[in-house]
């Protein structure tokens, strides 16, 4: 079976879009080649920036031969159909065979399709490759039509055993395949010839150039660590730099250099992302002062002077980048010492969304909310509103305007300099955190009040005008902040009921949303509710009563109907159950992890309090590990068995049998001590649902599982006697009731 090798080579092809090529290729090529009938046993993608490679094992000789047999139309069916089935088999009449059905005669057509040699296929399925290549941005060169992502000057393609190698005849828009392919630019640039992948793999390497992309990175990050460590220095670890740096060398020659002095006094935050974001340099920190002083970077090429003319070229261009930071940091600096005022005005003027108003309107909700919020977490109110009103603040330094991605680190620094308090400093940094499921949290009380009130804002603000995540699109991360929020309330254990925030938050969105166009009537009562909110906070105790009344209650309200108002009423609870099933979705999502099935979840989202996450999450993990024991397990179906027989006689009686069911009316020892389970389970029950111990309420319920199956395997239900009947039915609708109270076993599958 011969080995398969393509190499595209081309003008550079940009790093960040070399894996979903080397991805792209290798299906392309591999599934048009099964389904041309070829088979093989491995194959793997390549590339280097120049060059995209595909190398295919144990690829077979050719296509297997095909009979396939169509049956047609009736022999005696209208000519236009016979003719429509011709064409559609190619063959004409005289090839037909007329057989006997028993419909009567029916033509049919037996085709023979011959099988191909490897190489016809290869360049056939090849060229709609390189024809139709998903590259997210391409271009066309002279004069021809044909699309790459930079221009392609060359195409390897060869088939070889042991016999030798085979060109594979292919050619597009007059690039003709071959068996050559040529080394680095610089240091080998002439043509060679290639007879297999190993000895492609070999020559290509003594022309200078590694074409596994992870062993480049490897190469890199082992030889970078060496020299920082030969110095007392480490790297700064960074993944996604290493895997785009080893995407523009073919031949990577790893370089130290220094940082200048006047320099070194610059955050290491700042220096470390101006040196990534315009240099592609690591940065090499100094384990005992965590101070950035030295820079790795990554030529493609081997020089005379070892690297030292590339070191000082760097060097200036790196002065120069690093002189805007300084110039940045210490425009910034005067503005912090002086309070931030000047870029807290400055954003009333910044947009954070055409509907939802300024960052500044966005400080002011976040600050009354993180005020809020900050007895449940332990924080000090006064220090969580003056966190969220200074947290944005870097939002308009030059700093941020520069390099977005240091927001909140340096509004850490410049709070700092504003000599604000220790915990107000962090949550400038911190209150950004999560940013996914594996980042860290924040830690300290007014940092994590401030979180909670950003994250939750933004969503009550993108639910209030209607822009909710669908499908796979979340333009502006909302699945993240729930799932934030999420990690934050349960590795942290807080109580909090977050049906009310979200009530409170999507409300005052709304008012100011619609208060410009409200009638004249509803505006002067939306009016009164700013002024609360002006007087009171968004959670003073007048303003909270009349919004219990708007969307919780029947209690009338002075409201005429089809007034905005009224709408209002009505809508702001469908789009705070909706916003809450979105925090549940989410949480299975992070407990799926955790083993927890997802209908363990909705069983325990049926009972009260479920928008109290660390609650919710303690009940599931209870109902999680009972029911992974055989009493557990069993008494589920036990459950399900009282139920189901309970519901069928209600709905044939047109009763409900809730009451009643006494003891004096047992006709069996079963019976009777399913009575006494029940009067103890129920009696371990309650106090264990009010300590919040669910573990022992799922014990006590789980320990009904064994006189519940005596009694199901020892008494009639439905027996002839109708007053034994009945106190049997009202004995399960009391199994019913008691599994109920621990959580919503209906729900559980199986």
């Amino acid at each position: 079976m011969p080995d398969l090798l393509i190499e595209l080579f081309s003008e550079e092809i940009p790093a960040r879009m070399q894996a979903g090529a080397r991805d792209a290729l290798k299906k392309r090529v591999t599934d048009g080649l099964v389904e041309a009938g070829l088979t093989y046993a491995a194959a793997q993608a390549f590339s280097t920036p120049r060059r995209l490679v595909l190398a295919v094992d144990g690829l077979t000789v050719r296509s297997p031969d095909l009979r396939e047999e169509r049956k047609g139309p009736k022999v005696d069916a209208p000519e236009k159909a016979l003719e429509g089935f011709l064409r559609s088999t190619g063959l004409t009449r005289d090839q037909l065979e007329a057989r006997d059905t028993k419909k009567g005669q029916v033509w049919f057509a037996v085709i023979d399709k011959p099988g191909r040699p490897a190489a016809e296929i290869v360049a056939e399925v090849l060229e709609a490759t390189i024809r139709n290549f998903p590259w997210p941005k391409s271009m066309r060169w002279g004069t021809g039509s044909l699309r790459w992502v930079r221009p392609l000057h060359s195409i390897l393609c060869i088939l070889s055993d042991e016999n030798g190698a085979e060109t594979v005849p292919l050619d597009v828009d007059g690039i003709r395949a071959g068996d050559t392919t040529r080394g680095h630019r610089f240091m080998a640039p002439d043509p060679f010839s290639v007879v297999s992948f190993e000895d492609y793999a070999a020559k290509l390497k003594r022309a200078k150039v590694v074409l596994d992309q992870d062993e480049r990175a490897e190469h890199i990050w082992h030889a970078a660590t060496n020299a920082a460590f030969a110095s007392g220095l480490e790297v700064v670890e960074d993944k996604g730099l290493l895997t785009e740096v080893a995407g523009l060398v073919e031949w990577p020659v790893v370089l130290m250099g220094k940082i200048g002095e006047a320099f070194l006094d610059l955050p290491p935050e700042v220096l470390q992302t101006s040196m990534k974001e315009h240099q592609k340099f690591f940065s090499v920190r100094d384990p005992k002062t965590g101070r950035i002083v030295r820079f790795v970077t990554v030529a493609n090429r081997e020089t005379p002077d070892d690297g030292e003319t590339i070191l000082h070229g760097n060097g200036k261009v790196l002065a120069a980048r690093l002189s805007d930071a300084a110039f940045f940091w210490g425009n910034d600096l005067k503005i912090a010492q002086d309070g931030m005022e000047e870029w807290l005005d400055s954003l009333s003027h910044v947009t954070f969304q055409s509907e939802l108003g300024s960052q500044a309107l966005r400080i002011d909700r976040i600050a009354t909310l993180a005020r809020e919020i900050a007895p449940m977490v332990g924080a000090d109110p006064d220090l969580a509103e003056q966190a969220a009103r200074v947290a944005k603040a870097d939002l308009a330094s030059e700093m941020v305007y520069e390099f977005p991605e240091l927001q909140g680190i340096m509004g850490r620094y410049y709070a700092q300099a504003a000599g604000l308090p220790d915990a107000v400093a962090e949550a400038c940094e911190m209150h950004y955190k999560p940013l996914g499921p594996a980042d860290d949290l924040p830690q300290a009380p007014v940092s994590v009040a401030v979180a909670l009130a950003d994250k939750l804002d933004t969503l009550a603000g993108f639910w209030a005008i209607d822009e909710k995540p669908t499908g796979s699109k979340d333009p502006f991360a909302l699945r993240r902040a729930a799932l934030g929020i999420i990690r934050i309330i349960l590795e942290h254990d807080l109580r909090i009921g977050l049906e009310r925030l979200i009530d409170m938050q999507l409300l005052t969105h709304v008012l100011a949303l619609n208060l410009d166009t409200a009638e004249e009537r509803d505006r002067f009562f939306l009016e009164h509710l700013v002024d609360e909110i002006a007087r009171h906070g968004v959670f003073g105790a007048a303003f909270h009563a009349v919004i219990y009344k708007l969307t919780h209650t029947d209690e009338p309200v002075e409201i005429e109907e089809g007034t905005w108002l009224a709408r209002l009423r009505k809508s702001l609870p469908e789009m705070s159950d909706d916003l809450l099933a979105f925090f549940h979705d989410r949480l299975k999502v992070h407990l799926r992890g955790a083993g927890i099935r997802h209908d363990v979840i909705d069983a325990c989202l049926a009972m009260p309090q479920a928008d109290d996450l660390r609650l919710l999450v303690k009940r599931a993990e209870a109902l999680n590990a009972a029911l992974a024991t055989e009493d557990g397990e069993n008494l589920v179906q036990g459950f399900k068995r009282a139920n189901n027989i309970l519901s069928q006689a209600e709905e044939k009686d047109g009763v409900e049998y809730r009451f009643g069911a006494d003891v004096k009316f047992a006709e069996d020892a079963t019976e009777t001590a399913l009575f006494a389970a029940l009067d103890g389970a129920d009696a371990a029950i309650a106090p264990a649902l009010q300590a919040e111990d669910f573990t022992a309420a799922m014990a006590a319920m789980a320990s009904l599982r064994a006189p519940i199956d005596a009694f199901f395997e020892a008494v009639q239900i439905n027996t002839d006697n109708d007053i034994v009947r009945r106190n049997r039915l009202n004995l399960l609708y009391r199994i019913r009731e008691t599994c109920l109270r621990v959580a919503d076993l209906t729900r559980i599958e199986g």
